[in-house]
């Protein structure tokens, strides 16, 4: 069990907070709105009403005992960077911070956050590709430049292996059949009708591949 605390207790900071809790996890939940506070506390180990610049007031929860930092503050950048920094600063391992958009992932990595997330961007990416391309059922960004899908298999790969397929530049993570998930798989493995594919590439790759629907 780790012991997290979340800062910022929006939709996206509740959803993580009470997921975390659902996996077993010790989570306290800081917010500085009163009502959403007394709302996620019957979810959570602790929920405290304060003020994310508020350094003292970190210090007393022992902020750096937590294994976990989760800023999920977004549109008040100036609460997110002080969150952020003050995680960082107290030597919490790992802290993970919203941004909102690309100059505030940039602000918030040069000040320290080892991870930075884009719920909405995420989020708005796995519509459209959902739209375009309706094999595809989920779409996961690995990096800038690599991103891991999740999709129905094509009908020219059934009862093909993976060597005859030849996926080019592509890294095939897991197959699922039914219920069995075969994760790395190797080369002689034969996709079946209605396999679910997880592929991790280069982003060009991947669109080429969804292009060829």
């Amino acid at each position: 069990m780790k012991q997290i605390i979340v800062i910022g207790c929006g939709r996206f900071g509740s959803s993580v907070a009470k997921t975390l809790t659902k996996l077993g996890h010790d989570v306290m939940v800081v917010d500085q709105n009163t009502d959403i506070i007394k709302e996620i506390s019957e979810y959570v180990a602790h929920a405290v009403q304060m003020d994310a610049l508020d350094e003292a007031s970190f210090r007393t929860l022992g902020i750096r005992n937590f294994d976990v930092a989760v800023v999920a503050i977004g549109s008040d950048i100036e609460a997110s960077i002080m969150g952020t920094l003050i995680a960082k600063e107290a030597g919490v391992p790992l802290v993970i911070s919203k941004a909102m958009s690309e100059i505030h992932g940039k602000l918030l990595m040069k000040i320290g956050a080892d991870k930075v997330i884009y719920p909405e961007r995420d989020m708005g990416m796995r519509v459209a590709y959902g739209l375009v391309t309706p094999n595809i059922l989920d779409v996961i960004e690995f990096s800038p430049d690599y991103s891991i899908i999740e999709t129905v298999a094509l009908e020219e790969w059934e009862q093909k292996s993976l060597k005859d397929l030849n996926f080019k530049d592509m890294t095939i993570i897991a197959i699922k059949t039914g219920e069995k998930i075969n994760i790395v798989p190797p080369s002689d493995a034969v996709i079946k009708k209605d396999d679910i594919v997880v592929i991790l590439g280069h982003n060009d790759n991947l669109n080429k591949l969804s292009n060829s629907r």
